[in-house]
């Protein structure tokens, strides 16, 4: 069970007394929630109109205006804030009227701190499940499954031993690394081995979002905030709260928001989008960039500061080419997670097959990887995957491997081919080619073939235009 403390809430308190507010000025913060306190309806709606509120406790009757004005205007403009009625005028009927409306809870005053700290918490409880389960659902939208990390190569290794080291800690940790090469399955085996394991873990392609919707889907907004927030939203921070927030692409980042979130890796507080009040967030950040950092940083293009905070732990993912000793074991998980099996026989993949997949560079790294295997799966007979069955550029590998085999000298054997037996053709080469395909699987449609390269729609279009420059100088 985790020990991880409930999310504190952002709690508006509606009481003419004097001495209650007082009081509640002061207990509220003690009890882990940030306080808004009104002393009429009329500062409460005014408050309601800047800010969102988790819970609000309001009191029924006072002078200049109703408890019922509040609670009507929060179910019209914040549904989402829980409800409490407190009065010493209450009765049955106002209690009934109270839930109808929508109230979260019906409390008699006098009412004790005990009983007020309680329902809050239940709140706290009940918005930490609904986050896990917003959480739950971004996870399932991408079919994650467990995040095992394959291969026994010496490069890989040396990652899971810095995991290993990494993950208990709350530190931030920046993950470097190649498109494809599975810098999120690192986030995640991350947070598995971490305290905050039974939290969420919410992953973010920073690069696939419009540049104008970054700070709302982060950080969330209040309604009314700008053109088209008809309903306030919970950002992604307050989604994590408890466990793991996974920046990828965070290269992508405009120094605006690059501000924002060195102002939360120094405060642990966020500002939704329209609000002027923070909101505490617990959340641990792992990043990753295919992009080079440092570079930016001397161009003036990524805050100098901002690397140092999320640089505490630095992971470097090797990149395929650099671990093909992996390459067995990678492609019978990958068939068998596309299969849908806990796993499949090693002869599926023949010796043959295996020599032709390590031929090949591997400019998309794992990613091609899973494309090919599945290409293959499609062209063969279900039982085994020959070199006839992948694509044509890694046919042609396995062809001039085959080509290159030399008679042993002892009879009837066949010596091996020479480890090198890539095509010569560039990365650049390759990365043209795995674009155009990508294109022309998906119909011309660039945002489908920028998420199957696994890359941001800007690094696509990027990609594009120097293409076409080539092809024009050439």
């Amino acid at each position: 069970m985790s020990t991880r403390k409930r999310p504190s809430l952002r709690v508006l308190f509606v009481d003419d007394e004097n001495s209650i507010a007082e009081l509640m000025r002061d207990e509220l913060p003690r009890m882990g929630h940030l306080a808004t306190i009104c002393q009429s309806p009329g500062a409460a709606i005014e408050a309601a109109r800047k800010n969102v509120f988790d819970a609000a406790i309001i009191d029924l009757r006072m002078p200049g205006g109703s408890g019922w004005d509040v609670i009507d205007f929060l179910r019209q403009n914040s549904p989402e804030t829980a409800c409490v009625i407190s009065t010493g005028h209450g009765d049955r009927d106002a209690a009934i009227r109270a839930i109808r409306m929508g109230a979260y809870d019906f409390l008699p005053k006098p009412v004790s701190l005990f009983e007020i700290g309680n329902v809050l918490d239940r709140i706290a409880e009940k918005k930490a499940l609904q986050n896990r389960a917003l959480a739950l659902e971004t996870r399932l939208q991408r079919a994650e499954g467990r995040a095992d990390l394959i291969g026994n190569s010496a490069p890989m290794m040396r990652v899971q031993k810095l995991i290993d080291r990494i993950a208990p800690t709350d530190s931030a940790v920046l993950i470097l690394g190649e498109t494809g090469t599975g810098k999120e399955m690192v986030a995640r085996r991350i947070h598995e081995q971490s305290e905050r394991s039974r939290e969420p873990f919410v992953a973010v392609n920073c690069g696939a979002i419009p540049e104008n919707l970054v700070e709302s889907e982060l950080f969330g907004h209040r309604r009314g905030a700008f053109t088209g927030a008809d309903s306030n939203r919970t950002g992604l921070f307050e989604v994590a709260s408890g466990g793991t927030l996974f920046l990828d692409e965070l290269g992508e980042l405009d120094r605006g928001m690059q501000v924002k979130l060195l102002r939360f890796l120094e405060s642990g507080e966020i500002r939704r989008v329209g609000e002027n009040e923070p909101v505490h967030a617990d959340v641990r950040i792992v990043c990753a960039t295919n992009r080079e950092l440092q570079q930016m940083v001397q161009q003036g293009q990524f805050r100098e500061d901002l690397y140092f905070r999320i640089n505490t732990f630095e992971i470097y993912l090797p990149p395929l080419r650099e671990r093909l000793d992996d390459i067995p074991a990678l492609a019978l998980h990958l068939i068998a997670r596309h299969l849908k099996r806990d796993t499949v026989p090693a002869s599926m993949v023949p010796p043959e097959t295996i020599r032709a997949l390590q031929a090949h560079t591997w400019p998309g790294n794992i990613r091609e990887l899973a494309n090919v295997l599945e290409h293959a799966l499609i062209l063969s007979d279900g039982e085994v995957l020959k070199p006839s069955d992948l694509p044509r550029t890694l046919r042609r590998a396995s062809t001039e491997d085959a080509d290159r085999a030399v008679a042993s000298p002892i009879a009837g054997t066949v010596a091996p081919a020479p480890a090198v037996t890539s095509p010569l053709r560039t990365l650049r080469q390759m990365e043209e080619d795995m674009i155009w395909q990508a294109l022309e699987r998906h119909k011309g449609d660039k945002p489908a073939a920028a998420r199957d390269l696994g890359i941001a729609l800007k690094t696509l279009y990027n990609k594009l235009s120097q293409l076409g420059e080539q092809r024009n100088a050439g």
